[in-house]
């Protein structure tokens, strides 16, 4: 390659040899770069012939698709070829490589299905994370087996991690690497907050902020908006009053020429806006920008455990995002930016953007889990460890579509794997290639995909866009949003090795292929309730009442929303009752109930949480209701059990010794892990329990009491008793502090006279803390110093209790006299 980097004006320049210095020494690297430094194209060219790749290649990856073909053809044309040559990319169902590629650019889900295949990664020297602050998902696990591959396969493996904006010391910790700053020119951007506005008048709103740029400063204009929706209503406005303008959409979706016209300048000169989601944050250089017009907000899918769902959500963008897309204005020169918030709004925004792996459906990271072998998710090296809860979701619908068996990869799982879709989708397409229905799975597959190309008031039978796309497929018709679908069905058709099917479509057979894809939400409808239906997982979803399908007794449902209540139906498919017959499965239920507060013992014939029939059942064993019981006691068992004040102060006594004594080996005593380990100390107590009234005559102080060893009961009478004597000759309680804090001896101040010193248990070690009370109860003083009580405050406190108390025992010197209980003749002073 030959190519030299001083002939470049860019930022990246200055630190590209401290960049090859350092990765000749060590296998991973931070960089730290602003937008248009040139760290996504000139320095990965500059790395291609260092002697640390001996001759192996260059991977690097992109968080969007757009972004990697964009990066590879501009390093491309620096060389003076076409993709495919020195430089080539891979992205899902396309690629542009060859034998002479040396630099492949991927999005990062290729890389971890070429891990699964080469866990070594033996002809690569180098990978490459851009745009990692980005924290996309398959970033995350890419970077988790990449660096497992660096520690237990391939030390010489090199990991360069490229951002604009970086949490820098966290990462540097994080990853145990150094990190490289480039200033680069970072010319100046003013700031112009124009105020919070209101959602719903998204498009308008924008709409003036541009039009009041476009009068006011020259240059381009790059608009951020959420989505393709607000996109498109921008547009129409923007049209009408900038008629003079280039006015460009720019996302995902869009087909390679439009997006063409909205990267490059426009050929007849005319100033240009450009209306991006955020795909235009990172990697993409868009020629002219010199105005950055912010609408604040972005749109992610957040994935809902409780539910199984995700669910698309307009968010408020985070500074580094917003400082992100505020750098696309000062890419060239002195720049302006319009932020569509306050600038206190601004100083209440998140620093950095959640990362995905924490909102994500992580079917995909559990399956890639399996693949690679990790039995333990923990083990590996995150930088986000993903939540233990979505992960048990994500490893039941896998275990349900017969992708795991006891947390094993099965033969069909392997079949999974092999097919580059969601879990769901791929184990839909191999079914329906067995049933001899994978031209319409390959159909449904690509509606499932990608964005409904019909309007929302069509209705929601997901048919009538099979019919649409075989429609326009069987009479050659180029018609806007089933061209992409189109092409997705084409690779699928591919890949499965069927021919395109244009016949009729029999509506149960597609119902029948989302259920397999959606077993949770197979749904059957609510009596009574029109339109409303109960989905296998227990939740209730609707349509509109005047839909086609809201009067079928059952439907599989592929499109719905996750709001709390009662879900929005919108994709779904009528489904034939019997072909449900499989599915059906046979329950046998020995549960607590917490509303009635009794065991239920019943048997349902079911699919999922739909209860077809149920019988009761009397052949209940011992076993059965122990467990039902010990179930319901993790979460409840603090209102079902009788947790009084004397099992309270218990509990603080062994905690309080616990924590005063770490070599003692006390157990446990807080709540939560008495209910945790319940079946330990309760389970004996269980036989004939039956309903609330039961659990709550147990006498838990004494059961707790018991299930300390002998040897514990005594010492814990002994180190923490219950009650002291006082000099009066009363057993008075200590109350003890579940935190381990000092325990409290609340006393009458005339039944401690002639107590010398405050009072210590725990041998001597822990000084109790004296609330010394009136004769009529009412705290006084609080010391944990009697002897200086004594000496300084009892004379006051005296002088004032005896005016009210005139007929108690006060002594001129407490430290001679006798504690007395009660009254004591004033003659015996």
């Amino acid at each position: 390659m030959n190519i030299n980097p001083k002939t470049f004006d860019l930022p990246i320049v200055e630190i590209i040899d401290e960049v090859k210095g350092k990765l000749a020494e060590s296998n991973t690297l931070i960089v730290n770069a602003p937008p248009g430094a040139g760290k996504s194209t000139l320095l990965p060219l500059t790395l291609l012939d260092e002697p640390f790749l001996k001759g192996k290649k260059i991977l690097m990856l992109e968080p969007r698709r757009l972004a990697a073909k964009t990066i590879a053809w501009r390093m491309a044309d620096l060389l003076g070829e076409k993709t495919g040559e020195t430089i080539g990319y891979r992205i899902r169902f396309e690629n542009q490589i060859s034998e002479l590629t040396r630099l492949e650019v991927l999005t990062e889900g290729i890389l971890t299905r070429m891990l699964h295949y080469d866990n070594a990664l033996e002809n690569v020297g180098l990978v490459i994370f851009d745009e990692f602050h980005e924290r996309n998902i398959h970033a995350d696990v890419a970077m988790a087996l990449c660096r497992e591959v660096q520690q237990v396969l391939r030390p010489n493996l090199r990991i360069l991690v490229m951002s604009a904006t970086l949490d820098m010391p966290q990462l540097q910790v994080l990853l145990n690497a150094p990190a490289i700053k480039s200033e680069g020119k970072i010319y100046p951007v003013e700031f112009h907050y124009t105020g919070d506005f209101d959602l719903f008048l998204m498009p308008e709103m924008v709409a003036n902020t541009v039009i009041n740029a476009a009068k006011n400063q020259l240059g381009d204009i790059l608009v951020f908006l959420p989505g393709q929706g607000e996109i498109k209503k921008t547009e129409a406005i923007l049209k009408k009053h900038l008629a003079e303008f280039a006015i460009h959409p720019l996302y995902g979706q869009l087909n390679p020429v439009a997006q063409h016209q909205a990267l490059f300048p426009n050929k007849k000169g005319k100033r240009k806006v450009v209306l991006a989601t955020s795909i235009a944050e990172t990697s993409l250089t868009i020629e002219g920008v010199s105005i950055v017009v912010d609408c604040g907000f972005g749109r992610t899918s957040k994935f809902n455990p409780r539910t199984g769902l995700s669910k698309l959500e307009t968010i408020r963008i985070s500074k580094d995002s917003a400082d992100q897309r505020a750098g696309r204005a000062g890419r060239l020169g002195p720049g302006h930016c319009y932020r569509m918030w306050s600038s206190f709004t601004q100083s209440q925004m998140a620093a950095y953007r959640t990362p995905e792996i924490l909102e994500a459906d992580l079917a995909f990271l559990v399956l890639d889990m399996a693949i690679w072998g990790n039995k333990n998710i923990k083990e590996l090296t995150w930088l986000t460890p993903p939540p233990l809860g979505t992960v048990s979701q994500a490893m039941d619908l896998l275990h349900e579509i017969n992708v795991l068996e006891n947390g094993k990869l099965t033969a069909h799982g392997e079949k999974v794997h092999q097919i580059p879709a969601h879990p769901r989708i791929a184990h839909m397409l191999i079914i329906a290639q067995e049933m001899g229905k994978a031209a319409l799975a390959t159909d449904i597959a690509a509606l499932l995909e990608e964005r409904d190309p019909l309007e929302s008031d069509i209705g929601v039978d997901i048919n009538l866009r099979i019919e649409g796309l075989r429609r326009a497929r069987r009479e050659n018709l180029s018609i806007k949003g089933f061209n992409k679908i189109e092409k997705v069905c084409r690779q699928y058709r591919k890949m499965l090795k069927v021919e395109t099917d244009n016949s009729t479509v029999d509506a149960f057979d597609t119902g029948l292929l989302i259920a397999y894809a959606y077993p949770e939400r197979i749904a059957s409808a609510r009596p009574g309730n029109n339109a409303q239906f109960q989905m296998a997982n227990g939740k209730i979803a609707m349509m509109g009442h005047k839909d086609d399908l809201a009067d079928e007794s059952w439907i599989a449902i592929s499109h719905v929303d996750a709001r709390d209540g009662i879900g929005k139906i919108f994709m779904a498919s009528p489904l034939d009752p019997k072909d449900l017959l499989p599915m059906i499965k046979e329950k046998r239920i020995v549960k607590w109930d917490k509303k009635d507060g009794e065991l239920k013992t019943q048997k349902n014939i079911c699919i999922g949480s739909i209860i077809l029939k149920s019988v009761p059942i009397t052949d209940v064993s011992k076993e059965e209701v122990f467990q039902a019981i010990l179930s319901e006691l993790k979460s409840e068992g603090h209102l079902m059990l009788n947790f009084n004040d004397e099992v309270q102060q218990l509990q603080n006594r062994v905690n309080s010794l616990k924590g005063w004594n770490p070599d003692q080996n006390w157990p446990d005593f807080n709540t939560a892990a008495l209910l945790e380990n319940a079946a330990l100390w309760l389970g004996p107590y269980l036989d004939g329990v039956k309903n609330e009234e039961d659990l709550f005559k147990l006498d838990l102080e004494n059961i707790l009491f018991h299930f300390l060893d002998f040897d514990k009961q005594i010492l814990l009478e002994e180190l923490a008793p219950s009650k002291i004597e006082v000099p009066s000759g009363s057993h008075v309680k200590i109350t003890y502090h579940k935190d381990a804090g000092t325990p409290v001896l609340a006393v009458r101040l005339q039944e401690v006279f002639g107590w010398l010193e405050s009072p210590k248990i725990n041998n001597g070690k822990q000084s109790l803390l004296l609330h010394l009370l009136s004769p009529g109860f009412k705290p006084v003083q609080v010391t944990s110093d009697l002897k200086s009580f004594w000496s300084n405050a009892y004379f006051e406190v005296k002088k004032e209790l005896k005016r009210r108390y005139p007929k108690h025992f006060w002594p001129e010197d407490p430290l001679q006299a006798k504690g007395v209980k009660g009254v004591k003749p004033k003659s015996k002073e």
